[in-house]
């Protein structure tokens, strides 16, 4: 499922817009204008599940540094200190990688 189903795109550029510069990414900034605060558990598993590239059931770091182009193949990678940020600050059992419920809580971060 493209990921435009669930979000708007217009939202997805506004997101990727205020992320463009290295070392510019906060996940809850970028989660909240992107949309995916205001969506149900249900979306925002359909959004990690376009997210998990390799559909192994977790965001595995190469999957993070990449988050950015799952939602927009204009979206940059992240650089390693932001993929570093991120992962630590989904992955809460510290397994290197983030599964559904930890993106879920991330998401839900405020």
């Amino acid at each position: 499922m493209p990921i435009t189903k669930l979000l708007a795109t217009a939202d997805i550029d506004k997101a990727l817009n205020a992320v463009q510069t290295p070392g510019s990414f906060d996940h809850k900034k970028f989660f909240q204008l992107v949309g995916l605060k205001n969506k149900t558990p249900e979306q925002v598993k359909e959004v990690f599940n376009i997210l998990d590239q390799d559909h192994s059931g977790f965001i595995e770091e190469d999957e993070l540094k990449c988050v950015l182009k799952g939602f927009s193949a204009k979206g940059r990678e992240l650089s390693e200190s932001e993929t570093k940020a991120l992962l630590a600050a989904g992955d809460e059992d510290h397994d290197g990688k983030i599964g559904a419920e930890e993106f879920a809580k991330l998401v839900a971060q405020v």
